[in-house]
């Protein structure tokens, strides 16, 4: 859902998708092949000089509107998906241009893609950072979901008009609003304000699924089509294969270091929850210096959060354990789960069978996240972080229907993105 932000765009003509294309061709692709060309350095020919500037085009034309894909993704920033379609275009170029033995110039692929990134960039910054939605919302239903939302202006409609500096109107088509009401909602539309159903345009700014009630996804259905769900199966199994061969030395020593850091098995196992309900046992590096089958507390009222969620600074947590969770490392055994069809590199995270019985007590249809394969990273962990109590597991439960209701491959690559940044900043480890 692409929102609009006409104030903006009377302002700056970049917010024109020509414009940006056209300025980032001369830039990225143009002017480095005229430096060239006008002079051309030793070990350099005219052949491919011109087809890396063809390559250079046609991944930026490709790019563009993969990160135009990327980005229109609800919840997401519109420069999320500059370096991933960007990354993948200018990859798939490179990776033609091998297959075929094209006479090429890697000086001229590599500034191309670094201005791309560039250029795009500075476009958002230009245009995009600091533009706040003015919303317009009618009274009636379950309008009270963006009150003090971050970077939305709310103005609540009671007359007959729509305020100029209004971006969009909001309205719960569930509430039986009066036909005057009905009426004006037609009249905002053929004005050409957009009207959105307030539950949708919320997943949309947040990046969360409401929890009232189940909902269909856009295909009309609760769950992801399963010729989806196969197609990803057998892509996790592919890659997971050659990068587990890839990382075995990886893995040797990090087994080593666990040995020589404390004592106790090198694997940490855990009975938890999988695809449609069935457990399987996942596979993680050990981290804390001692393990136990932790249960959930039997007495009345007994909040399970407090055996099974790491709290912050946990003594429990090694030295190496700590660096291990902060990177992620200790992740990686789960690739044995992909390989057995337990898991998927991107999904909802498995919580432990006992814990996950706890929730489907507490909060309405949480068993509905099973419908997917969970995964090593999730659009939960890369947006919410750590969860230590009952409120951000609501949160969390919001990110996973809202990655169920929106089971896309462009979803899976920004997660991929963001999965890779928080292995570098240590976001929301414990």
């Amino acid at each position: 859902m692409n929102l609009p932000k006409r104030r903006l765009q009377r302002r700056s003509i970049w917010l024109h998708p020509l414009v940006q294309l056209f300025a980032a061709a001369l830039i990225c692709v143009a002017a480095p092949y005229l430096a060239v060309t006008a002079s051309l350095p030793p070990g350099w020919t005219e052949l491919a000089a011109r087809n890396s500037a063809f390559a250079s085009l046609a991944a930026l034309l490709a790019g563009f509107w993969l990160q135009r894909s990327v980005s229109a993704l609800p919840g997401t920033r519109e420069s999320s998906g500059i370096l991933p379609g960007f990354l993948a275009s200018f990859g798939l170029a490179f990776t033609f241009i091998l297959l075929f033995r094209i006479d090429y110039s890697r000086a001229l692929l590599l500034t191309g893609f670094t201005l791309a990134v560039v250029w795009f960039f500075l476009v958002y910054a230009m245009t995009q950072r600091k533009t706040q939605l003015v919303l317009g919302v009618v009274e009636g239903g379950r309008v009270d979901l963006f009150k003090d939302m971050a970077g939305v202006e709310v103005v609540r409609l009671k007359g007959d008009e729509v305020p100029e500096m209004v971006d969009a109107v909001a309205a719960d088509f569930r509430h039986d609003h009066s036909d005057e009401w009905e009426a004006r909602l037609a009249d905002y539309t053929l004005a050409g304000v957009p009207v959105y159903h307030s539950k949708d345009l919320y997943e949309s700014l947040t990046g969360r699924a409401d929890l009232e009630h189940l909902s269909e996804n856009n295909f009309g259905a609760l769950g992801p089509m399963h010729t989806l769900l196969a197609f990803k199966q057998a892509l996790d199994r592919t890659i997971a294969l050659p990068i587990l061969f890839i990382l075995l030395p990886i893995f040797a020593i990090t087994a080593l270091a666990i040995k020589l850091d404390s004592p106790g098995p090198v694997l940490f196992r855990q009975r938890r929850m999988g695809y449609r309900g069935h457990e399987f046992t996942v596979f993680k590096f050990r981290t804390m210096r001692a393990i136990e089958d932790r249960k959930v507390p039997r007495e009345q009222n007994a909040n399970p959060l407090d055996s099974f969620i790491t709290q912050e600074n946990d003594r429990r947590i090694t030295r190496l354990g700590r660096f291990l969770r902060r990177s992620r490392i200790d992740e990686l055994p789960q690739i044995i789960n992909i390989l057995a069809g337990q898991m998927s590199w991107i999904g909802p995270r498995p919580e432990a069978s006992q814990l996950s019985e706890w929730y489907e007590g507490e909060i309405p249809f949480y068993r509905y996240r099973h419908v997917v394969r969970p995964g090593i990273s999730g659009w939960a962990q890369v947006n919410q972080g750590h969860v230590a109590g009952i409120e951000d597991i609501r949160t969390k439960l919001q990110y996973d229907f809202y990655y169920i209701r929106n089971f896309s491959l462009w979803l899976d690559i920004l997660i991929v993105v963001k999965t890779a940044k928080t292995m570098i900043t240590g976001f929301g480890h414990k």
